[in-house]
């Protein structure tokens, strides 16, 4: 028993039964591949000063659970996340950006089947990506993880409108509402984040089909990001089932760059880490 005690207080960065650090962040193309067929011709390489500089701010952030995007699989994202401290967990897609999370060790994780629905246009060069879905298991509770990346394109638009972006993010739409209900069905906490290339403000057309499906409380709600300047979020945390009540009220953090010079975007990320505080059941 005592043993036991003692490897529980050891685990790092994780206080059981109280708060666990949920965080989402998008990073733009992460990749140690140069030149390469499978990247679009614009994307910038990143020189060994970014990857110090992006490892510093994943040890900033210091969440016990990261939903990361556009990230080319697990040796690019344990640059910042190191395996010492933690585990990685990728959708099975052959495609550079993938979706996943980055968990602290000692936190026990399900890896479940991939959302490969989400990728409504398979045969595409660049195919969309499924999403990463796992399960925490933890003394008292278990919450289930559902991480995306949206069709990018159709931030504010209606979902009916003409052209590919919207027409593919409603594409996207049943499957979201399938996992959402079928965790209903369950009456399973669980979790939505990631990148929804979606602004939700107001009556969204997105936003409400999920809520169809099972009611939702979305973290960034009312807020605007300082991400590079400001603008309306896109990346979006949403809790539902008995993790909305998990949820501690105004958590919500973003983690800003120093940087300041909007050519850095293409250095770091055009999107900062966003995140929020869960009070676990004791």
């Amino acid at each position: 028993m005592i043993r036991l005690l003692l490897c529980l207080l050891l685990v790092p960065g994780l206080a059981w039964g109280t708060e666990l650090k949920i965080a989402t962040w998008n990073l733009n193309w992460l990749t140690t591949r140069g030149a390469d067929a499978e990247l679009p011709t614009d994307v910038v390489p990143r020189v060994p000063a970014d990857w110090v500089a992006l490892r510093h701010y994943a040890q900033m952030l210091d969440a016990d659970v990261v939903a990361l995007e556009e990230v080319d699989g697990p040796e690019a994202a344990s640059q910042l996340f190191p395996p010492d401290r933690y585990a990685l967990y990728f959708t099975h897609d052959h495609v550079t950006q993938r979706v996943g999370f980055a968990v602290k060790r000692g936190i026990r994780v399900q890896q479940n089947p991939d959302l490969v629905a989400l990728d409504v246009q398979p045969q595409a060069r660049f195919p969309l990506r499924s999403g990463a879905d796992v399960t925490l298991i933890f003394p008292g509770a278990k919450l289930r993880l559902l991480a995306v990346h949206l069709k990018s394109g159709c931030h504010r638009a209606p979902l009916e409108s003409r052209g590919r972006a919207c027409s593919e993010l409603r594409e996207q739409v049943p499957a979201l509402q399938g996992w959402i209900g079928q965790r209903r069905q369950e009456g399973a906490p669980f979790l939505l984040l990631g990148d929804f290339n979606r602004e939700m403000d107001g009556r969204d057309e997105l936003l409400t089909a999920m809520n169809e499906a099972a009611p939702l409380v979305r973290a960034t709600e009312g807020h605007r990001t300082p991400c590079w300047g400001g603008n309306s979020f896109i990346d979006h945390i949403m809790a539902g089932g008995a993790a909305r009540g998990w949820l501690a009220p105004e958590s919500l953090r973003v983690l800003t760059y120093r940087e300041t010079d909007e050519a850095q975007k293409e250095h770091l990320s055009d999107h900062c880490p966003v995140s929020i505080r869960l009070r676990l059941p004791d």
